[in-house]
């Protein structure tokens, strides 16, 4: 830690066909405060999508998305803007590191396999809708197992008369009544677990490797004595299984990703070094190089067929405090052809971050510490005092924008978080003076890395 051209039948594209570029914006304000323009630059991407989907075949073949380079400072909301628009359109999804690849011929990971891995969660996401489908069948087939279990059939019975008892039993196999009754099972032994990469690039080797293997270490069956609840489980999770068509998974999947997937190619401005440097640095032209047919548009071999990179966005995003976009080769420079930048967060921008977002930091707080039967009650100047606080902070020491108002709550409730369970005042006001007196001393320190990271 990966869809089809033309015309989508998903229930996710009527969806998206719903969503106006403006609608979009608006479900991404929900999450990420500002940044205005990088949020109008996506959602045009997003919606051209819906509308490639519209045109005849021959046309849609030739409209390639409009990858986007986003140029921000750590902690401004680049990596959460792509994670939500992805979630928003239902499309697999996968953030990677450019510095993690390397160059043809070093030791390494190989750019291929962002597909592959962009591949799995597809298979992921599928099967797990296919399951949600499928699993009304799956219970009802392993009441039915269960309740032969409860019941074995016996000669010379009524019918009639069984088949009340069988009806009488599945009442109190739903009430919950024979929980604690054991039955016993014939289960599959699950044997190790053996996992080859395919970092090397030979997928078929890896591909073959997995077949022979599977072959090999076939699971076996035993008896095995359980509760009534943990056979239903078991047998709910086997019935799944027969009624999963692993091979309709494959096929949604592969098209999903050649169609909507989605890759956030994070940390390129650290391989947008030109070559001519020692060490570790000769690799990145290299790396770019190797990134850049993938971006274009190739075909992968996975280990569930070819699929084919077109159709598929890339979102890369970089600070770029030391390189610049320019110092990218002009050929990768090209398929990003969208840039938008992102600005350093201010005072206010924290305030509104600590409040706004249906995932805010302060409602994250405040619902963890109910569990504790603890209520925490944050009054505006407290919230004003974080902010300033963080912003203070950010600017004497290096700026790593929102992810210092984790660090900072972190230390203000780290008394209340610990004491929770056996504090007698479970009313708990934290205003600005509350928040001043847990940072005492920490903010006017020099040395602030020594406090918070």
């Amino acid at each position: 830690m990966v869809i089809y051209l033309p015309q989508a039948t998903d229930d996710d594209s009527a969806i998206l066909d719903e969503l106006t570029p403006r609608e979009i914006v608006h479900e991404l304000d929900k999450y990420v405060v500002g940044q205005a323009e990088a949020k109008r630059a996506i959602a045009i991407a997003l919606r051209n999508r819906v509308r490639r989907q519209k045109l005849p075949p021959e046309m849609a073949e030739e409209v390639m998305p409009k990858n986007i380079l986003m140029i921000g400072p750590t902690g401004v909301g680049k990596t959460e803007l792509a994670r939500r628009l992805a979630k928003l359109a239902n499309s697999p999804f996968l953030k990677v590191e450019a510095s993690k690849f390397t160059e043809v011929g070093y030791v390494g990971r190989d750019v291929e396999s962002m597909i592959r891995d962009l591949v799995e969660i597809a298979i992921d996401m599928v099967r797990e809708e296919k399951l949600d489908e499928v699993a009304d069948r799956a219970e009802a087939a392993a009441e039915d197992l269960l309740l032969n279990l409860l019941l074995p059939p016996a000669e010379g019975d009524d019918p009639a008369a069984k088949e009340r008892l069988r009806e009488k039993m599945r009442d109190r196999l739903r009430a919950g009544k024979l929980d604690e009754k054991s039955v016993e099972l014939e289960v599959k032994e699950r044997g190790p677990r053996m996992e080859l990469g395919g970092s090397m690039g030979n997928e078929d080797m890896d591909v073959n490797f997995k077949d022979i293997l599977a072959s090999m270490f076939s699971p076996k069956s035993r008896k095995r004595k359980m509760r009534v609840v943990d056979a239903f489980d078991y047998l709910v999770q086997e019935e799944e299984e027969k009624l999963l068509d692993m091979d309709h998974v494959t096929r949604i999947a592969t098209e999903r990703v050649e169609r909507n997937g989605m890759i956030f190619l994070d940390e390129i401005d650290k391989i947008a070094g030109r070559e001519g440097g020692s060490g570790p640095d000769i690799s990145r032209e290299g790396v770019q190089r190797d990134i850049l047919p993938i971006v274009e548009g190739t075909t992968v071999n996975t280990r569930y067929g070819f699929v084919r990179t077109d159709h598929i966005l890339f979102i890369a995003a970089g600070a770029f405090h030391v390189s610049k976009p320019s110092d990218l080769i002009p050929e990768l420079q090209g398929r990003f052809p969208i840039r938008v930048e992102l600005k350093p967060l201010t005072e206010a921008d924290f305030i509104r971050i600590l409040k706004e977002p249906k995932n805010a930091l302060i409602k994250q707080y405040v619902a963890l510490m109910e569990t504790e039967g603890v209520k925490l009650n944050f009054t505006d100047d407290a919230i004003a005092a974080l902010a300033n606080l963080a912003a203070t902070v950010n600017e004497s020491n290096e700026n790593i924008g929102a992810r210092r108002l984790h660090t900072i709550l972190e230390k203000v409730l780290e008394e209340i978080s610990f004491e929770g369970p056996d504090l007698k005042k479970k009313n708990v006001k934290i205003d600005g003076a509350y928040v001043r007196k847990a940072l005492t001393g920490i903010v006017q320190d020099q040395d602030l890395s020594r406090y918070i990271l």
